[in-house]
Order: structure tokens, then C-alpha cells, then sequence
């Protein structure tokens, strides 16, 4: 029996979410196996069981901490100096600058389409949106019906998903994004 390798850094659970996020979103939930992420990190796979028991409860653990980086981006937007309707304006634009730079994390969220993650991904979708539509109705002084709320995600989520898949970056479209907000929310009168 050989002895055990010294490794140059402890795996951290950081660590191996991040290598999983880009293998998940490359290759497919099921087409990655915990064996792939730990040879990608240069790991035995028995270390990555020690943070996680599964594949399913990493993938779990990956969504939770992406929903969590989202609320706190428009937490962020909602503690800024301003007006409600500038408030509201750059929650808008905070939605879609976080699908934009975080487009692995963002597809993973939204865009996976694998079957066996639907149940994993279905509790932080639904909360981030109650929030969303919650500080969306907050900010208008209740003009934004909950029916509007749902349309105003919709929109801005096809506009992610559209830059999502492209090489541009949100500073590249900031204008095209800027535009679109505006139009939203001249429709809301």
C-alpha cells in the first residue's frame, strides 16, 4: 500500500462546488459522476464524500448557495439611498447584471433541464422569486399586480437567457440592459 499523497491545499467544500458548477453546466447533471470531480481537483473521490453524501446533495448545496449570492445582490440594490422608483429600476438591472456575470451559476438555476434536478431546484426558484415579487410590489407602492410581477421576471429571465450563452459580458450589453429595464417599466405606467 502506497502512502497517502500530501495534497498542496485542503479541499474545501468551495472548492469542489466550483469544479462540479462547470462540469454540471458542460457536460449535464447526469453525465458527471463524483469520480470526474474529484479527478478534475486532483482528489480521491473519498474526498469528496467527506463534504458531501451524494451527487444529488452537492448539486443541492450548489443551488442553495447560488439563490442565497442572488437574494444578496438585490438585498444589496434594496439597502441603496434611493427612491423606490430608482430602487426599483436597479433591482431590475441587478437581476440581470447577476444572470450575467454569474452565467454558470445562472444557468444552473434556471436552465438545467434534467429531470432528476427538477425537485432539487424547484424550492430556491420559488423562494427568490416570492422575494423578487414581494420587493417588486414594495418598491411600486403596490401598483405592480403580482400577475406583473410574474411577466416583469419573465421578461428580464429571457433576457439573461438570451446573453446567457453568448461570449458578451453585462458591461457589453449594461446599454441594451438599461434600455430593456426602461421599457419594463414605462409599460407600468
Amino acid at each position: 500500500m502506497s502512502p497517502r499523497k500530501a495534497v498542496e491545499q485542503e479541499l474545501t467544500k468551495e472548492m469542489i462546488m466550483s469544479a462540479a458548477r462547470e462540469l454540471f453546466r458542460k457536460k449535464g447533471y447526469q453525465q458527471v459522476s463524483i469520480r470526474q470531480i474529484a479527478t478534475v481537483l486532483g482528489y480521491s473521490h473519498g474526498s469528496i464524500y467527506y463534504h458531501f453524501k451524494n451527487k444529488a446533495d452537492l448539486f443541492y448545496a450548489i443551488i442553495e448557495t447560488d439563490f442565497k449570492l442572488l437574494d444578496r445582490w438585490l438585498d444589496d440594490v434594496i439597502n441603496l439611498n434611493l427612491d423606490n422608483k430608482g430602487k426599483l429600476k436597479q433591482v431590475l438591472l441587478a437581476y440581470i447584471r447577476f444572470g450575467l456575470t454569474h452565467k454558470s451559476q445562472y444557468e444552473m438555476m434556471f436552465l438545467l433541464s434534467d429531470a432528476e434536478v427538477k425537485s432539487y431546484v424547484n424550492k430556491g426558484p420559488n423562494e427568490s422569486y416570492e422575494k423578487f415579487a414581494r420587493t417588486l410590489i414594495q418598491l411600486s407602492n403596490r401598483k405592480v399586480t403580482i400577475q406583473q410581477a410574474w411577466s416583469i421576471f419573465l421578461s428580464l429571465h429571457g433576457f439573461v437567457s438570451h446573453y446567457c450563452r453568448c461570449e458578451e459580458t453585462y458591461v457589453e450589453v449594461e446599454n441594451l440592459a438599461e434600455s430593456h429595464v426602461n421599457f419594463i417599466l414605462k409599460s407600468l405606467g
